[in-house]
């Protein structure tokens, strides 16, 4: 192991401490630096060009350093078709994995017609994928190909990876087709694809509604030694009382949930459904199905008002991570987004909405979240997907996107550089006492996210 010495760089009045060599990972090579362009998978003009404009603006040579690295990650590493991506490390297509990977690359189509073809191709792809299954949450680039996940007792399929239902998995291609419809004015992918894709994503969401309890095409087991991994009631998950809220079977973190509403999840579905409602409506989509959309996410914002707020003690009001309509409620945040924390990031939220403010410093606190720890190298809030005492950097990305404070994003910024484990990369999670200890050594989705964070800081003139 490297030795432990600190040296000290200087970030805006910030010190960083040196970087730790990779002593345990989850596969035994690690990124190491960005590849040479001959090994990229992609190259965009655009992005090389921000990338250039950007590190200008970087003061500190190690942020530069790793900004530079992580911002094309994706790009450089996972564009394995056309319209297919891989998370990383594992070689399957996750739609929440995928349309995040790429969202940071929207400022850049209007330069790069290459750039907003690839970004085209992922979502129709996405598109395609959530036809042939709207509860799966990953999928193969060839669509005949068996899953290891085969034996799972659910509705498995050629082309699925994983079918574990998940309601952030429908809003994120949901997101991506709005962002880039927005930023492109490019109509042409809504078509009759899109509106019969559209209506798969509403369907599900109707049924997980739960307006019928447990009786759901939906189920799913998993032969495990890990009981995230599996659904009680047979397959059919915790018990819902119908609000208007929509179930998920699994967090974004790919665990099983514990209560069946999903807060932050439910807060996407609504925000991206009216999208997709003012979509349809521009596009001279079917006028039903736009107002279906709109319908939908007006139910769920309701009752999200009703059932997703808790009166605390100490916090006052803020919202829980879970809910069951029968007044039964989780407070608590997961670090995979869409989280409470992200909620302004990706969900609409006002930042200074009380009841988020109220919120943020609950889950920031060990005191309001279990899951929020504090260590000797960094401290953010993990997962039960990594297990205790493991922080996620994304948490701490996602803390730098959604403040309002400079010197809190500094400070976590701080961390976050010196806890890479020597690979000048982020990963999934890290030991907060250890950052040599860590899982997922290739995770594009972090790498990207961070690059987007710095960039958004250095346009603030924050590391200059």
């Amino acid at each position: 192991m490297a030795s432990k010495n600190k040296s000290i760089m200087p970030l805006a009045g910030v010190a960083f401490a040196a970087l730790a060599f990779c002593a345990s990972c989850r596969s035994p090579e690690p990124l190491k630096g960005r590849p040479e362009p001959s090994a990229r998978t992609f190259t965009s003009a655009a992005v090389e060009a921000a990338i250039e404009e950007t590190s200008k603006r970087i003061k500190d040579p190690r942020l530069r350093e790793m900004f530079e690295a992580t911002y094309p990650n994706t790009l450089d590493t996972t564009v394995k078709g056309d319209g297919y991506i891989i998370t990383g490390d594992i070689d399957a297509m996750w739609l929440r994995d995928s349309a995040a990977q790429v969202w940071p690359y929207l400022k850049h189509l209007k330069d790069d017609p290459g750039l907003a073809s690839l970004v085209r191709g992922i979502i129709l792809k996405q598109f395609a994928a959530i036809r042939l299954d709207p509860y799966a949450n990953a999928f193969y680039m060839d669509e005949s190909k068996d899953s290891e996940w085969e034996s799972d007792l659910t509705d498995m399929r050629p082309g699925v990876h994983e079918r574990k239902w998940e309601v952030d998995s429908l809003c994120y291609p949901l997101r991506l087709a709005y962002g880039y419809w927005e930023t492109t004015g490019d109509g042409s992918i809504f078509g009759k694809e899109w509106e019969d894709t559209l209506r798969k994503i509403v369907a599900a969401f109707r049924e997980q509604q739960r307006r019928d309890g447990l009786k759901t095409s939906y189920k799913f087991q998993r032969n495990t030694l890990h009981p995230l991994d599996s659904l009680e009631n047979y397959g059919y998950g915790p018990p819902a009382r119908p609000v208007g809220l929509v179930a998920s079977a699994f967090r974004p973190s790919d665990d099983a949930v514990k209560l069946p509403f999903n807060v932050p999840s439910n807060f996407f579905a609504a925000d991206v459904l009216a999208k997709a409602g003012e979509i349809c409506r521009a596009e001279g989509c079917d006028e039903e199905l736009a107002a279906e959309c709109e319908s939908l996410s007006y139910e769920i914002s309701a009752a999200l008002r009703e059932y997703a707020i808790v009166k605390t003690k100490k916090w006052g009001k803020v919202y829980a991570y879970e809910v069951d309509g029968f007044g039964g409620a989780i407070l608590m945040d997961d670090a995979n987004a869409p989280s409470l924390l992200s909620l302004p990031y990706l969900c609409g939220v006002d930042r200074n909405d009380p009841v988020y403010v109220n919120t943020r410093k609950m889950i920031l606190s060990p005191d309001g979240n279990p899951y929020f720890f504090k260590g000797k190298a960094i401290s953010g809030i993990g997962s039960p997907h990594t297990g205790y005492g493991k922080v996620w950097p994304m948490s701490l990305i996602m803390r730098i996107l959604t403040s309002v404070d400079d010197k809190e994003k500094l400070s976590a910024l701080k961390m976050l550089a010196d806890t890479t484990g020597g690979t000048l990369f982020m990963h999934e999670g890290i030991d907060a006492d250890d950052p040599s200890v860590f899982t997922r050594p290739w995770f594009a989705w972090a790498n990207t996210l961070f690059g987007e964070a710095v960039m958004e800081m250095a346009r603030q003139g924050l590391l200059e």
